[in-house]
C-alpha cells in the first residue's frame, strides 16, 4: 500500500484543494493507495480521505514556527508504514504518478532550481549558489515512512540555530539529506513551474496561451502568481499575460 500525503492548515486553501488532489491521484496511479491529509479542520473533505492531526514537531517549550510543520512526517512514530509520496496542495497533476514511485533512491525531490530560471547575480557568492542550487522544493518528494527522522531530529535538537541559519524548512531539510548522503532529485522536466515552463516568455504571452510541456507529469506553482489567481482568471502582469488556462483547470477539477 502506497501512501500519499498532503497537508493543509489555517484559511489559505479550502477543502476543494485537497478533494481535488485525491482525485487527480486516483486518475493518475493505477496502484492501491491510501491518500492521508494532516490538517487541522478535516471539515469537507471527501470520504475515503484518510484525515488525521497534523502532528506535533516536539519543539521545546517555547518554539511553536507553523512554517516549519511540514518536517513533522518525518516523525517514526506516525504509525505509516511503506513509500510515501508527499504532494503541497498548490500543484495540478497532469500525467501518471507511477514513474515517481519507480525511480531509484532512497530519497527523491525536486530541485528548486529546476522550477526557476537562472539568477547570475547568485554567482557573486559561489558558496551560496552551490548550496542554493542543491536545495529541493519539498512541493514533490517521495521517502520511506520512519527512515528519515535524523531531519526532525536534528530541529528539534536546536530550532533557534536551524531557523537562523536556513530561511524555509526545505533548506534544512536539504543539508541534513545531503550530510546523510540521501539527497537525489526528480529528473528535470517531471516536475514543471506553471509561471516559468507553462507560460510563454515575455511578449509571446500575449499571442500564445500557456501550454503544458512535454513529459510533465506534474504542475508546481513556485513563487507568483498563485495557483488560486490562475484559475480564478487571473495572475496577470503589464509584461505578462497569463491567457486561456482550460487545460490546467481541467486537470484539477477532473
Amino acid at each position: 500500500m502506497l501512501n500519499i500525503l498532503c497537508m493543509k492548515w489555517g484559511s489559505l486553501y479550502g477543502p476543494e484543494y485537497v478533494n481535488n488532489l485525491a482525485a487527480g491521484v486516483r486518475r493518475h496511479l493505477d496502484r492501491p493507495h491510501r491518500f492521508i491529509c494532516f490538517t487541522d479542520d478535516g471539515a469537507g473533505l471527501d470520504d475515503g480521505i484518510d484525515v488525521r492531526p497534523i502532528p506535533e514537531l516536539g519543539l521545546p517549550a517555547g518554539h511553536n514556527d507553523r512554517r516549519w510543520r511540514k518536517l513533522s512526517v518525518f516523525r517514526r512514530d506516525l504509525g505509516i508504514e511503506g513509500t510515501a509520496l508527499f504532494l503541497d496542495l498548490d500543484l495540478v497533476i497532469v500525467d501518471d504518478l507511477g514513474p515517481f514511485f519507480d525511480h531509484p533512491g532512497s530519497f527523491l525531490i525536486v530541485r528548486d532550481d529546476d522550477l526557476f530560471r537562472p539568477k547570475p547575480l547568485r554567482k557573486l557568492n559561489p558558496a551560496r549558489d552551490r548550496f542554493l542550487h542543491s536545495v529541493g522544493n519539498s512541493s514533490v518528494f517521495r521517502f520511506e515512512m520512519g527512515q528519515h527522522a535524523y531531519i526532525l531530529d536534528a530541529f528539534v535538537a536546536d530550532p533557534e540555530a536551524a531557523t537562523r541559519s536556513f530561511e524555509i524548512s526545505q533548506q534544512f531539510q536539504t543539508a541534513q539529506l545531503a550530510k546523510h548522503g540521501h539527497l537525489a532529485y526528480w529528473p528535470k522536466g517531471w516536475c514543471v513551474s506553471f509561471k516559468n515552463d507553462c507560460v510563454p516568455r515575455g511578449l509571446a504571452s500575449f499571442s500564445r496561451d500557456p501550454a503544458c510541456p512535454p513529459g510533465a507529469k506534474i504542475v508546481v506553482f513556485a513563487g507568483n502568481p498563485k495557483m488560486t489567481e490562475v484559475l480564478e482568471g487571473g495572475g496577470n502582469k503589464w509584461y505578462r499575460r497569463i491567457g486561456n488556462v482550460d487545460w490546467l483547470r481541467c486537470a484539477w477539477q477532473g
